[in-house]
């Protein structure tokens, strides 16, 4: 078996989709035009701003196979770990692809849609799904300027659609979760997941989007998440990436907001080789409401970069912002937020923070706030902090009969809970919580160790 250079890889993969995955011809259209501008492109180096910090040379140094579906037994011991307890609405990839016996949306109220974006492709035109798709697929994440976003588009087989139809409210989280599960001791495989949600007029939804592997063997998850909220509605996002240690996840979601729209993402980060996770939001009405909050894990020699662009378009418009980060060993992460304020965008709030906690001497963060302010009648702030824990806050708690260890896990719990105490799914809070806690010291878990 003759091994495919890295850019053989993608062209074999485009042609393959191309022959294989049904598509209307302008979707068909759209693949061509991405393929060939992510040939142009190329992969990002540290030469590129936007990818100073970020090292993609492991990944595009790696000559990847479209996924293969998961035999079912590998798939059953790779998802349990990854499914949000509590949630049985949704729906399940294993390996890029749809598993409907393993999905569940009957109890979604009339007229709201969640389903196989390959399903919708499929289908005869004319209804009201494929109508969304065709209206806004791709209209947020364009393909001009990402490399990844163009691949993901050129490999666009399957993902997840949500169509919530103007006034309605649906009262149960929508799980969407991917998994990969790559074949023992098999060459590297990726997919390449897409979510489009669209969401109608003074609609309300929330929605956990979760994304893990299982398995020694290396893998790439490129995803593309794309949510059009219509004036008056409101969506709660929560996403979760829990990769394996040999998985790399490139991801970007492209948030579009009407007016007096209300958008929140709770977004935690905690496992994963190399993790980029690039949000866009356009307040493209009076009145919206964005909420942007992270968390992130890193240990070992793991890599996390968050990038993140409110783009204020319109008057009275908020935002908060605040990304909290925990390092250990020689962790690296990237914070890069920006807050930019149109001309016309009078009377914005806008706050953006960013803390990182560094519990070894080996651990860094590059820290990047930034605003573009174009009006003159606004209120924004931004910041970040980078430090270690508090000596005197150890003291004060060793001084009440709590050992060094026990002491220093109540403060980096303490300094994570303000995030995850934010969610308000109570299931993914209490899963996460556990999580947090199996990481610390002493815990068993052997993830983190703090210096002292």
């Amino acid at each position: 078996m003759t091994t495919l250079a890295p850019a053989d890889c993608y062209a074999d993969a485009f042609e393959a989709v191309r022959r294989t995955a049904a598509a209307p011809p302008a979707v068909a259209e759209l693949r061509r035009r991405a393929f060939e501008r992510f040939t142009a492109l190329g992969f990002p180096t540290t030469r590129d701003e936007a990818w100073r910090f970020t090292n993609v040379a492991p990944i595009a140094g790696t000559a990847f196979a479209l996924a293969a579906p998961a035999e079912r037994e590998a798939a059953v011991a790779d998802v349990a770990p990854h499914a949000a307890m509590g949630i049985g609405t949704g729906l399940l990839f294993v390996n890029g692809s749809y598993v409907a016996p393993a999905s569940d949306v009957s109890a979604l109220p009339a007229g709201v849609e969640v389903t196989s974006l390959a399903g919708v492709l499929a289908a005869d035109p004319g209804g009201a799904t494929r109508r969304a798709v065709e209206s806004h697929l791709a209209s947020g994440a364009g393909i001009e300027s990402d490399a990844f976003t163009a691949l993901n588009t050129a490999l666009l087989r399957d993902g997840a659609v949500v169509h919530v139809p103007a006034n309605t409210v649906v009262e149960q989280p929508i799980q969407l979760l991917f998994v990969t599960s790559p074949p023992p001791g098999g060459a590297p495989v990726m997919t390449h997941p897409r979510v489009l949600v669209v969401v109608g007029e003074n609609a309300q939804v929330r929605l956990v989007e979760s994304y893990g592997g299982g398995g020694e063997s290396a893998y790439l998850t490129n995803a593309v998440t794309e949510v059009v909220a219509g004036p008056g509605a409101v969506v709660d996002h929560y996403k979760t990436v829990r990769e394996s240690p040999a998985g790399y996840h490139i991801a970007s979601m492209h948030v579009r907001l009407g007016r007096a729209a209300g958008f929140s993402s709770h977004a935690v980060t905690l496992e994963g080789a190399i993790v980029r996770n690039d949000v866009q939001a356009l307040l493209d009405g009076e009145g919206v409401e964005c909420t942007l909050n992270g968390l992130y894990l890193a240990n070992g020699r793991r890599l996390v970069d968050n990038h993140t662009t409110i783009h204020h378009a319109q008057p009275h418009c908020s935002s908060h912002e605040l990304y909290k980060g925990i390092l250990d060993g020689e962790a690296r992460a990237v914070f890069n937020g920006k807050i930019i304020v149109a001309i016309d965008a009078q009377k914005t709030d806008a706050k953006q923070s960013n803390k990182a906690l560094l519990l070894s001497e080996d651990a860094q963060i590059n820290t990047k706030p930034e605003l573009e302010i174009f009006a003159d009648d606004v209120k924004c702030t931004h910041g970040a902090t980078v430090g270690q824990l508090d000596e005197d806050a150890l003291f004060y708690l060793r001084a009440r009969g709590l050992g060094l260890e026990q002491a220093r896990n109540v403060l980096i719990h303490a300094f994570a809970s303000d995030l995850l105490n934010r969610i308000a799914i109570a299931p993914i809070r209490e899963q996460l919580e556990d999580l947090l806690l199996a990481q610390l010291p002493g815990s068993g878990g052997g993830s983190f160790h703090v210096d002292g």
